[in-house]
């Protein structure tokens, strides 16, 4: 099967989040099944300055921008099996960044027009074209309404996968004649319309043959209005088309016995080197080594999302208890502060680190005997499926793919892979933190046995890609 990707990241060109981790890992594990792969990226000045010297130059074209033509260079790198092509246009794409700027309604018009003539000039038409969030929601309505004379189009089925339901591309309808050439009928019969502006993600919704999102519970909680984010009408009109699937995670390249980011390396068998793992970041981050002490981690963007004004609020009465946490992160101003606070208040118990280190995250995952992640909502996570991983075991909120990653502790038959609480309330995230901070000081074994299950579960893309794949051939 011939299937092609295209999105506004992917890594390791250019990540700002979990979508760049899946069109970095998904092609991957496709094409180690046999299917044959592409990904289209734009060509951002970062991966210019990173890969350039890899790049073979595919030559260029012009592509109509509603009234003026707009150069597209073409490039190409393969990597691990995957053939990734590239839209070069220095105007739009030379900016030090890859989202956030002024005219991001332009540059991703531009991109996705660029991208549906570059199948046919590298001769990649594939069975199914996979799109992923706002910034390439418009592929499906092009395809069906502006290329649909193109004979070599006519058989692609199109699947659009939601990261994130918050971002869905709201501009003015000006755009559908002045960037993407198309007339307004579609705006004017209400279907590319959603509150008095056009919104890309309802287009996509509605014109692609499939719609994925990133975990079961999500799929359901999408149609909610509590988290729909006033997408929950046709997230309900188009439900049988709707389908979750959860992120993998490489375990390749997170795994407790080869990770070069951490300084002892320990397995399911041996948990030895976990235990030095401890002592080594408790040394790090300037908190006293203690082995008896449990140590509670946070890798997080410091957002609301994320639950931290939960923690914020509760993280006295946490540190009345004989405990450690150490935080990672940045985020919003009301919280870097708060934290920094809590850090100098508490300098034996607390270390905040209010900035981004990847070797100091693999280190927490690594290092801590519990991993906090008390999110409002969270349409899959990686953190909580990375710190199980490394024998950390979370504690969550009953939300997205938390609740369809992490089984709850039994005590009855000694299951589950971590603790977690359905009430989004500070009052139950302690309770929660509470009950694992027993079974941690009074039942050994019973800890012993959760970190087994949580390290033997399968969260490899290598799973994760099956079910796409069995999408794929639902539509084929």
């Amino acid at each position: 099967m011939k299937v092609l990707f295209v999105a506004a990241e992917g890594a390791p060109f250019a990540k700002t989040g979990g979508l760049g981790d899946v069109i970095g890992a998904l092609p991957k594990s496709l094409v180690k099944d046999g299917n044959e792969v592409a990904v289209i990226l734009p060509y951002y000045n970062m991966i210019a300055a990173k890969f350039g010297d890899q790049m073979e130059d595919l030559g260029y074209f012009y592509t109509k921008l509603g009234w003026r033509w707009q150069y597209v260079g073409m490039k190409k790198t393969t990597h691990e099996g995957v053939d990734f092509y590239f839209v070069d246009n220095e105007q739009y794409f030379n900016r030090g960044t890859v989202y956030g700027e002024w005219d991001d309604g332009e540059r991703f018009a531009y991109f996705q027009l660029a991208a549906l003539e570059l199948m046919e000039k590298i001769d990649f038409i594939p069975d199914v074209l996979h799109v992923h969030d706002y910034h390439t929601a418009m592929i499906p309505f092009l395809l069906k309404e502006k290329y649909h004379w193109i004979k070599a189009y006519k058989n692609i089925r199109t699947v659009f996968t939601i990261h994130n339901i918050e971002f869905q591309g709201q501009f003015d309808s000006g755009m559908l004649g002045d960037l993407f050439g198309v007339g307004y009928e579609r705006y004017e019969d209400g279907t590319l319309r959603w509150n008095n502006c056009l919104n890309w993600m309802k287009a996509a919704v509605l014109y692609a043959d499939r719609v994925t999102t990133v975990s079961p519970s999500y799929a359901e909680e999408i149609k909610t209005p509590e988290f729909g984010k006033g997408l929950d009408q046709i997230m309900r009109m188009e439900s049988g088309k709707l389908s979750g699937i959860v992120n993998g995670i490489d375990t390749d390249l997170l795994d407790p016995e080869t990770d070069t980011h951490i300084p002892y390396h320990f397995s399911v068998k041996d948990l030895s080197g976990k235990a030095k793992d401890k002592a080594a970041l408790q040394e790090r981050v300037g908190l006293p080594v203690r082995k008896d002490v449990p140590l509670i981690g946070m890798v997080s963007r410091l957002t609301d999302q994320k639950g931290f004004d939960l923690v914020v609020n509760e993280l006295h009465n946490i540190l009345q208890h004989d405990v450690q946490v150490v935080l990672l992160g940045t985020g919003y101003g009301v919280y870097e502060p708060s934290f920094s606070w809590f850090g100098q208040a508490y300098p034996q118990k607390m270390s905040a680190n209010i900035t981004f280190n990847l070797e100091l995250a693999q280190q927490i995952y690594a290092g801590c005997d519990i991993f906090l992640m008390p999110s409002a909502f969270e349409p899959c996570g990686l953190s909580q499926m990375m710190s199980m991983r490394y024998g950390t075991l979370p504690v969550v909120s009953e939300v997205g793919g938390l609740r369809d990653t992490v089984e709850p502790y039994n005590p009855v038959t000694g299951s589950g892979t971590g603790f977690s609480f359905g009430n989004f309330s500070g009052y139950w995230m302690v309770q929660t933190l509470e009950k694992a901070l027993d079974v941690y000081e009074n039942n050994a074994d019973a800890w012993k046995q959760l970190q087994h299950n949580a390290m033997t579960r399968d969260f490899s893309w290598d799973t994760a890609s099956l079910a796409y794949v069995d999408l794929y051939k639902q539509l084929v």
